[in-house]
């Protein structure tokens, strides 16, 4: 019997994250530097949402310009991890159908997400590059990107 589709956040600068969505089609995801261990944790029919701290990869010992906001969202694909060679370095990747969504930033969300524990700390899960979220933290999300998928929180009942 198959699993309930999961929940992923992955991270990476907005500049990846966009190229991700946009470069082919279907797109791709690629996490934790191009690592294929990760990628074999998520399923086809999951959904991944992408956050974006920087908007390029910063330099060792350097910040980058900010972006805090979550970038892309979409359905993970039928297949396994595959390498892309771009040239030189070969990255593992998987094929995901990006939805149409907007931008959406983190910060209005973080006194919500159910996976923020210390709110002084909310960053640390982040440098894990992808990590499992709830259903409710996904729709969250879906939702502040304006994006009218099933898990789109309900109206509060009154």
């Amino acid at each position: 019997m198959a699993r309930p589709p999961k929940n992923w956040i992955a991270v990476a600068c907005a500049e990846h994250a966009r190229r991700g969505r946009d470069e082919m089609q279907p797109g791709f995801m690629q996490v934790c530097h191009g690592q294929c261990a990760p990628l074999r944790r998520v399923q086809p029919g999951d959904r991944v949402a992408y956050y974006a701290p920087t908007l390029q990869r910063a330099r060792r010992g350097e910040r980058g310009v900010p972006v805090r906001s979550f970038v892309s969202i979409g359905i993970v694909l039928a297949g396994e991890p595959y390498a892309f060679d771009m040239g030189g370095f070969v990255p593992w990747r998987r094929n995901v159908q990006y939805l149409p969504a907007r931008e959406a930033p983190i910060l209005p969300l973080l006194d919500r997400f159910e996976f923020v524990e210390d709110r002084a700390r909310w960053g640390a899960r982040f440098r894990f590059g992808l990590f499992a979220v709830s259903d409710h933290d996904m729709a969250l999300i879906a939702d502040a990107m304006a994006l009218d998928w099933p898990l789109a929180p309900a109206a509060p009942a009154h």
